[in-house]
C-alpha cells in the first residue's frame, strides 16, 4: 500500500487551495447572508478544468482520476461549501452518469459543455433531479411521470431540493414511466431548462450552504424526445443509484474539507487567545479537542481516497463510498461544533467563519443519501 500522493496530485491539491484562499474566500461571508450563487467562481473552477475534472478529454474534461477529485473537494470545501457542492453535483452526478450511459450523440450535446462550464461563452452546468415532496430517502415512490408517447416522453410532476436548480441548463430527471413495474419502470430523461413547461420555482431559504442555489423544478406537459433518454427503458432507477455511489464521494469529500476548515480555524485560534495567563493550546482541554479532531479528519480522509482508489480501479466502491460517506458527515459536523466550543463567544460570531461552516457541515448528513440510508448500505452488505 503506497500512502504517498503523486507529484500531479500534490500540484492539484495545491492549484485548489490557491483557487480557494485567493478566490472564494473573498466574499464569502456576504455571499452566504445575501444567498448569492457563486458565478464567477464556477466560471473560474470551469477556466482550471475543475467542472469535469474526470471527464475524458475528447468531451470537454480534465481527464483526471477521482483521487485528484477528492483533494481538490477537500481544498474548496474548506473555504466555501456552496462552490463544492455546485461543483460535485456537475462532476459526479451529471458528467459522470452522461459519461458512464449516455449516448455518443448526448455526450456530444450535453455532456461536453458541461464538462467545460461553459457553452458560447455562457455559464453551462448540469442538475441531477431525484428528490420529489413525497420521495427522498424512499427515491423508488417517484410521482413525476414520463408518458410513453412514441417518439417522445410527456413529462409531468415536481421534483425538490435541486442543487443547481436555476443556474443549471440542463437536467438529469428521473420519471416513473410504468408504474405496475415499480423502481423498472422509471426512465433518467435529459431535459433542457429553457424547454416549454419547465419552471424553476422559488429558492429555498437554508440554513447552510446558503450560497448554493437550491429550487423546486416543475414539469408541465414538457415533450422530451425519445433520444433524450439513458440508457435502456426502466434504467433510470439503476441510473440514479449508480451515480449517486460516486456521488457520495464527492460530498464525503466536501464534508472532510468542512471538518478540515474548521480543525485549522480552531487551531489557528488556540495559537492567539489566551487564558489564565497563557494561549488555551497549552490548555490540556483544548490539546484534546484537537487531537480528537485531527484523528477523526484522518480517518475520513483515508476513507475518502480508499473509495476514490477503488472507483479508479473499477472496483465496486458502493459499501466504502456509503461509509466514507457517513464518517466524513458526521465528522464534519462534530469538528464544526468543537471548532465554535474553541473560539467560544466568538465562535458564535459570522467574522471567525466557524459558526458558517457549522451551519454547512449540517446538510452532508442528509443529501445525496442521509446517514441512516447509508447504515441501511453498509449493513445489507455485512449481512448479505
Amino acid at each position: 500500500m503506497n500512502f504517498e500522493l503523486s507529484e500531479e496530485h500534490l500540484m492539484i491539491r495545491q492549484a485548489a487551495r490557491d483557487f480557494a484562499v485567493n478566490e472564494c474566500l473573498p466574499g464569502v461571508i456576504e455571499r452566504d447572508e445575501q444567498q448569492k450563487f457563486p458565478k464567477e467562481q464556477i466560471i473560474k473552477l470551469a477556466e482550471l478544468g475543475f467542472m469535469g475534472m474526470m471527464v475524458d478529454p475528447k468531451y470537454g474534461g480534465s481527464g483526471m482520476d477521482t483521487i485528484s477529485y477528492v483533494l481538490a473537494m477537500e481544498e474548496i470545501s474548506k473555504i466555501d461549501a456552496s462552490v463544492s457542492v455546485c461543483m460535485s453535483v456537475n462532476n459526479s452526478l451529471v458528467c459522470w452518469g452522461l459519461e458512464a450511459y449516455g449516448t455518443e450523440e448526448q455526450k456530444q450535446k450535453y455532456l461536453t459543455p458541461a464538462a467545460q462550464g461553459q457553452k458560447d461563452g455562457q455559464l453551462y452546468i448540469g442538475a441531477f433531479l431525484l428528490s420529489e415532496p413525497e420521495a427522498g430517502s424512499d427515491a423508488t415512490s417517484q410521482r413525476t411521470t414520463a408518458e410513453d408517447k412514441g417518439d417522445h416522453y410527456l413529462l409531468n410532476g415536481t421534483k425538490n431540493w435541486i442543487t443547481n436548480g436555476s443556474s443549471a441548463s440542463v437536467y438529469l430527471v428521473m420519471a416513473q414511466t410504468d408504474v405496475s413495474k415499480g423502481s423498472h419502470g422509471i426512465n433518467t430523461l435529459i431535459v433542457e431548462k429553457n424547454w416549454p413547461g419547465v419552471t424553476v420555482s422559488v429558492k429555498e431559504n437554508k440554513l447552510g450552504i446558503r450560497g448554493s442555489d437550491t429550487h423546486s423544478i416543475l414539469f408541465t406537459d414538457v415533450k422530451v424526445p425519445k433520444e433524450n433518454r439513458v440508457g435502456e427503458d426502466g434504467f433510470g432507477f439503476a441510473f440514479a443509484m449508480k451515480t449517486l455511489a460516486g456521488g457520495r464521494i464527492g460530498i464525503a469529500s466536501q464534508a472532510l474539507g468542512i471538518a478540515s476548515g474548521a480543525f485549522e480555524m480552531a487551531v489557528k485560534y488556540s495559537k492567539e487567545r489566551k487564558a489564565f495567563g497563557k494561549e488555551i493550546r497549552h490548555h490540556q482541554v483544548i490539546q484534546f479537542k484537537l487531537a480528537d479532531m485531527a484523528t477523526k479528519i484522518e480517518a475520513a480522509r483515508l476513507l475518502c481516497l480508499k473509495a476514490a482508489w477503488e472507483k479508479d480501479h473499477a472496483k465496486d466502491y458502493t459499501v466504502s463510498s456509503s461509509m466514507a460517506k457517513v464518517f466524513s458527515s458526521e465528522t464534519a459536523m462534530w469538528t464544526a461544533i468543537e471548532a465554535v466550543q474553541v473560539h467560544g463567544g466568538y465562535g458564535f460570531v459570522k467574522e471567525y467563519h466557524v459558526e458558517r461552516l457549522m451551519r454547512d457541515a449540517k446538510i452532508t448528513q442528509i443529501y445525496e443519501g442521509t446517514s441512516e440510508v447509508q447504515r441501511i448500505v453498509i449493513g445489507r452488505a455485512i449481512l448479505k
